[in-house]
């Protein structure tokens, strides 16, 4: 009996085995299809195929990359007319503008090969890179003007690269870039620590200021004393700024990484025209300062200016043209921690870094560059961190508050074009 059932149970699933049948074929082909293409996946791995290869940047294709890289080369053409214009005595007016246009390529050109050559060595190699050559224009020009005699012009420079940076750069990444958003976010314990960085870097100013006020008169044994103090200062903030560059590498690099980019960054350039590029960008920059730094004193008697607008408001914009347009570029595509990282970041290099630097060079070639800075100056900048450190204390920007920037530094602007 149970035979004949075995038999029937057998009969009535034999349609279920024949469909299973016919699917297990399939199945075990799709299986196997399936493997062969990922065996095939992985021989093309194995044979290099499937892999995004760059290839290995040439002489010419440096060259080509290197002149492609920005609309701004057009005002190469200027070097070769600021020359001339030096040379043939054709007046300071023509002289500055001529070579005030011609470092705006030179400087994006110096970015461009100090990234590049940063790509080629480690993340704290590449740093210190960026941070020393990132302002190699304004470092050359101040070195240039301090070895004329020129402190005034000097300090005026780095004051205004500060300010320019703060609130004009800044401004302008917070109105471009929430012109046609709601409002946009960024890493505000980054944001506070470059402030924090900067309210320091103030208290080193306002002590000197102190520091002359406490005596009635000043006379040779106060500057002896106030040079002691400014040397000691930069060496301090030196250290500081050191210590920086190691929190925001190694200890705490996770708050300035910013957005994870899906695209590998590699150099385009070869290193050797990566180094040649440095250096000739250097030199240029180094010649058109030289005649720039050279007729601002017939500028400023021909056009009616004072040194200190000059310096404090036109020099700046040569020297910080390219990270102008850079930090402006990224807020607009809602990059924010990258823009205030090229805007309040530089500020900070030049107060913490570039200043202490130039007090420290002003020492060695006995040039009496000093922290003390006129009360004027030092109240400005007192007012334009305070007024900044509000804004982005909260970790969100809107247009808004790009208007009050701007209009911080317009105010700014006037005040130092009617300071005698």
């Amino acid at each position: 009996m149970s035979k004949p059932t075995a038999l029937q149970s057998n009969d009535s699933s034999a349609p279920l085995a024949s469909a299973s049948g016919d699917a297990a074929p399939a199945a075990a082909s799709a299986v196997t299809a399936s493997q062969t293409s990922l065996a095939r996946a992985a021989s093309d791995v194995e044979a290099g195929q499937g892999v995004v290869h760059h290839p290995e940047p040439t002489f010419m294709s440096s060259l080509m990359v290197t002149i492609k890289k920005s609309w701004l080369n057009v005002l190469l053409v200027f070097i070769i007319l600021g020359v001339i214009s030096d040379l043939l005595e054709w007046g300071a007016i023509p002289t500055f503008i001529l070579n005030f246009l011609a470092i705006v390529p030179l400087a994006s050109l110096l970015g461009f090969a100090t990234e590049e050559i940063a790509l080629r060595t480690n993340e704290t190699i590449g740093g210190l890179l960026n941070a020393t050559f990132g302002n190699a224009v304004e470092i050359i020009m101040a070195i240039i003007a301090l070895s004329k005699g020129l402190v005034t012009v000097v300090q005026s420079t780095l004051l205004g690269s500060i300010l320019s940076n703060l609130l004009l750069v800044t401004g302008f990444c917070f109105l471009c870039g929430g012109y046609n958003r709601f409002e946009q976010t960024f890493n505000r314990t980054a944001a506070n620590t470059s402030t924090s960085l900067l309210g320091i870097s103030v208290m080193s100013l306002l002590v000197p200021a102190a520091f002359v006020a406490s005596f009635p008169s000043l006379n040779e044994e106060v500057e002896t004393k106030l040079l002691v103090l400014s040397h000691g200062t930069a060496i301090i903030l030196l250290i500081v700024y050191m210590l920086f560059i190691f929190f925001q590498l190694k200890t705490h690099a996770g708050l300035y990484s910013g957005e994870p980019s899906e695209e590998e960054e590699v150099p385009v350039l070869t290193l050797w025209f990566s180094i040649g590029l440095l250096l000739v960008s250097t030199i240029l920059v180094a010649m058109c300062s030289e005649f720039l730094v050279g007729s601002i004193e017939g500028l400023t008697k021909e056009a009616g200016l004072s040194e200190t607008f000059v310096a404090l408001i036109l020099l700046p914009i040569v020297g910080n043209a390219a990270e102008h347009v850079t930090a402006v570029t990224v807020a607009m595509r809602n990059k924010m921690e990258l823009a205030l990282g090229v805007a309040i970041g530089s500020s900070m290099q030049i107060a913490l870094f570039v200043t202490p630097l130039l007090v420290v060079v002003g020492w060695i070639i006995n040039q009496p560059m000093t922290l003390y800075f006129e009360l004027f100056d030092t109240a400005v900048l007192f007012i334009a961190v305070l007024v900044v450190n509000y804004l982005i204390a909260d970790g969100r920007s809107n247009w808004l508050e790009g208007v009050m920037l701007l209009a911080t530094y317009l105010i700014l602007a006037i005040a130092f074009f009617i300071h005698p």
